[in-house]
């Protein structure tokens, strides 16, 4: 009996199947390999490679070698065919999508290093912080890997190395190295794997619900009873209580015996979301899946899930592959998010994942949002999705009053402040009745760029194409796209000058600002630098909440979904940022932002404030979010999509190019672009080619970028088009060049 089995790895070429002799003591059930992990002989590598069966069959036309050895086996037929169609519709290996459904930590072809019992190896640091912070300063700890380890280390403790790799963007070999040189050592340690652990959370009962509650939930309700397939779109005021409708959903798929999915886009609000589920439902049937667990506690969720022992599962897009048993429903809490696209490796997009499987087992899918993505809610008006509206918010509670102030105006009144006159003036009010405050700056860090203002040169990263950020807690110029940072600039390198100023504003300034201005007022700020530690986000969320701190400042992450009763003000420090960025999304970003933060005022029983400062207070999509109506927003922004040829009117593909050459990728770009220009004239294709140009950020982590913009309507043809491109441009033509291929990217700027 023959075996065909998929290679571990992304290298294209072998995005194949190979015969593998199954051996003689496995041939009586060889279908029961079906899915097995295997290792194998593979080329003249002397260690063994790891793969997985996808078929068996009979014989074999070629000479095969044996496979090595049989280990566990996670997949079936169904997420065998599943990987395969990520993997065709997302242009990747299939054996990229088959780790997605695998245990974390199982991956990897040396046993040892697989999370299986409760005691494995961490990395711990083997000297104190200060006398590595002095090999720091003092140059003899000279590489940015080595340093970034370290720093990881000193801020989140004893970690694995697939988290070093992952979060401190460093390597194997560099443990190695830091071992080595004595800076760490590998220690066995004993995980925690109980995420719930001290969660003491007051059980509640369900909740009546209103009229318009009631409606969608019943609707809902009967394809669930009908064990058929159907896409709702929950469209619902912030506050409107589209959660309590998810609680009774998923109750009643618990009452039948029957799983449920819920996915919610940032890892911060995965901790009010449990503990509301927790509430009503207990901890038993519940687990969590998000990337903020240490991987023993993702690994014993995995299969607590597996094995039917937890019925609800909550987290953020990843957790769309959980190994859940006998599903009756899928919900996708603010389903406009971007976070919901992958921006590596297999590039999907949870939406299309979830509408995939619910369609094979034929359960709903449910999407809820009160700012929909625009291409959401054009397939509900073309009635392709079934559209559930909630116009009132459940506690009858008013939509806080929004007020525009321009900060044109406060410029020339003298006003150079992050503060406008009008919310000093509210935040002065509300620090008197004892009510909290939100405020929102999506740009973390102190000053945004540094320039010399003699010369005009700007600080930027030895390995980007970007600006470095000042930080002012660590006293340091930081990049935020490769993690490299550097020591303050007090001299211009460029022209000698010490004319140097820091420009821009961001979190870390703000509150240095709010401080000042308001001395008895607590702050709490809450951001990317700030949520790098384990269980950080709900613990700045709990203390905002359990402490009544007077402000809490932060980027997106306080924007969606949170629920503060005593929050009555929120103000929006600069609206103009997601307005100028080059990306056709623009205006949608900025309406549902400032339409998701001003849902965060006014929850409770008093009424919400809102003030948005902006330089462009006639934007449209501005005034639209002072009106908080997403109708007229919607009206606007499809008349002007459909004008340009913008999604949905047809999907974007993006073909990225990156190199270490500057000159090979430029190259290997345009004559991409010359064999896709030849064939869509030739076969006379209904698209919109764009030539090769540079990405608009050119160069990250030292690798140069190029990219073509496609735009056309998604189809078969499209993909035997890109794939018959990668096919002939990665047999041996382009060896020093990565191509990648993003099928309706969120994010146009990379």
């Amino acid at each position: 009996m023959i075996a065909e089995v998929i290679i571990q790895s992304n290298v294209k070429n072998l995005n194949r199947v190979f015969d593998y002799k199954i051996p003689e003591s496995y041939e009586a059930d060889a279908m029961e390999l079906l899915g097995a992990r295997v290792l194998v002989p593979f080329g003249r590598m002397k260690q063994l490679e790891e793969g997985y069966i996808v078929n068996i069959k009979q014989d074999s036309e070629f000479e095969v070698k044996e496979i090595a050895s049989v280990q566990e086996k996670y997949l079936d037929i169904n997420k065998i065919n599943f990987a395969k169609w990520m993997a065709k519709r997302y242009f990747c290996n299939v054996a990229d999508c088959i780790k997605l459904m695998l245990p974390p930590g199982t991956t990897g072809k040396v046993d040892k290093n697989r999370v299986k019992d409760k005691n494995i190896n961490f990395v711990s640091l083997k000297k104190e912080a200060e006398e590595i912070e002095f090999d720091i300063e003092t140059g003899k700890l000279k590489s940015d890997k080595q340093i970034r380890t370290l720093r990881f280390l000193m801020e989140n403790g004893d970690a694995l190395v697939s988290d070093i790799e992952m979060f401190a963007d460093s390597s194997r070999a560099v443990v190695n190295t830091l071992c080595k040189n004595g800076y760490v050592e590998i220690v066995e340690k004993k995980i925690e794997r109980d995420p719930f652990e001290g969660k003491d959370v007051e059980r509640t009962e369900k909740l009546v619900l209103t009229e318009e509650q009631q409606n969608a939930f019943d609707t809902i309700s009967n394809w669930m009873d009908d064990m058929l397939f159907s896409e709702f779109l929950i469209y619902g005021v912030t506050g409107s209580g589209k959660t309590e409708i998810y609680l009774q959903l998923i109750e009643k798929a618990l009452s039948e015996g029957k799983s449920s999915i819920l996915l919610v886009p940032e890892i911060s609000l995965t901790p009010q979301t449990v503990n509301r589920f927790i509430a009503r439902f207990g901890k038993e049937p519940i687990a969590v899946l998000h990337s903020k667990l240490s991987v023993g506690e993702r690994y014993d969720q995995w299969h607590k899930i597996n094995e039917g022992k937890a019925k609800v599962v909550i987290g953020a897009r990843s957790a769309i592959f959980a190994p859940v048993q006998n599903l009756g429903i899928v919900i996708i809490d603010e389903e406009h998010d971007s976070s919901y696209k992958s921006e590596m490796v297999p590039k999907y997009n949870a939406k299309e994942v979830a509408r995939y499987i619910c369609e094979q087992v034929n359960v709903p899918l449910v999407l809820g949002s009160a700012t929909p993505d625009l291409e959401t809610y054009y397939k509900a008006k073309k009635e392709e999705i079934t559209l559930l509206s909630l116009s009132k918010r459940a506690n009858h509670a008013e939509l806080p009053d929004i007020e525009i102030v321009d900060l044109r105006e406060e410029l020339a009144k003298g006003n150079k402040s992050m503060i406008s006159t009008r919310l000093y003036a509210e935040i002065e009010n509300n620090l008197k009745n004892k009510k909290q405050t939100i405020l929102y700056l999506n740009r973390r860090g102190f000053s945004t760029f540094v320039m010399c203002r003699k010369c005009g040169y700007t600080v930027k990263c030895k390995n980007c194409n970007i600006n470095l950020t000042y930080h002012s807690n660590s006293n340091k110029l930081k990049c935020h796209y490769c993690g490299y940072e550097e020591k303050i600039v007090t001299k211009c390198p460029e022209c000698g000058s010490e004319q140097i100023r820091y420009f821009g504003m961001g979190t870390q300034k703000l509150e240095f600002e709010i401080n000042k201005l308001f001395p008895s007022a607590s702050t709490i700020r809450m951001d990317i630098d700030t949520v790098s530690k384990k269980n950080s986000h709900e613990q700045i969320l709990e203390k905002f909440k359990n402490e009544n701190i007077d402000i809490l400042i932060g980027t997106q992450m306080v924007v969606k979904g949170h629920h503060f009763p005593n929050v009555t003000l929120v103000g929006v420090i600069a609206a103009d940022g997601s307005l100028n960025i080059d990306d056709f999304r623009a205006n949608e970003r900025t309406f549902q932002i400032l339409t998701q933060v001003a849902g965060r005022a006014g929850r409770g029983e008093d009424k919400g404030r809102v003030i948005i400062q902006t330089y462009n207070p006639d934007n449209f999509s501005i005034e639209c979010a002072k009106k908080q109506d997403y109708d007229l927003f919607y009206n606007t922004e499809i008349a002007l999509r459909k004008q340009l040829k913008y999604p949905p009117f047809c999907d974007i593909i993006v073909i990225g190019f990156t190199s270490d050459n500057e000159k090979t990728v430029q190259n290997t770009a345009e004559k991409v672009h010359q064999y896709l220009k030849q064939r869509v004239i030739t076969e006379n294709w209904g698209i919109i080619l764009y030539k090769a140009l540079p990405a608009p950020i050119d160069r990250i982590k030292n690798k140069f970028r190029w990219r073509i913009l496609i735009k056309c309507i998604f189809s078969e043809d499209i993909i035997q088009l890109m794939n018959d491109m990668l096919e002939v441009y990665y047999n041996g033509r382009f060896k020093d060049t990565r191509i990648s291929i993003d099928l309706n990217p969120t994010n146009m700027m990379k």
